[in-house]
């Protein structure tokens, strides 16, 4: 059994985990609109292109991952940590760095999947 002081470290790296599969689901969500106009704006081009809107049916799924991911890991990072209080204070830095990575990553992930949402008004 887990001691008191790596309860929130196994709990911050569950969230890390969460967080890193909620911005997986977002880009491959996006990939209809997101990842072509990046690789164009890289330079890679191509007809092969196209073919990203196969994954349009997947979107839904995508979404309702990266939301349920990005919720789970929110709760994990925001609920109140009663082992930290018990333990020699280890998590006191690491749980404040993880809530500044969770919201950077909860803004990009609302980029993502709020840029279908505003992409017809750049053209």
């Amino acid at each position: 059994m887990p001691t008191l002081a790596r309860q929130p470290a196994h709990a911050e790296r569950k969230a890390g985990r969460l967080i890193a599969v909620a911005v997986l689901a977002s880009l491959l969500a996006s990939t209809c609109c997101v990842v072509p106009l990046v690789l164009v704006l890289v330079g890679v081009t191509g007809a092969w292109m196209a073919n990203l809107q196969a994954l349009k049916p997947v979107t839904p799924y995508a979404v309702a991952l990266t939301v349920g991911a990005l919720g789970w890991a929110g709760w994990l990072v925001f609920r109140p940590a009663r082992a930290c209080d018990l333990a020699d204070g280890a998590c006191a830095t690491t749980r404040p760095l993880m809530r500044r990575v969770f919201v950077a990553c909860a803004l990009f992930v609302a980029l993502l999947l709020g840029f279908p949402l505003i992409a017809p008004l750049f053209y």
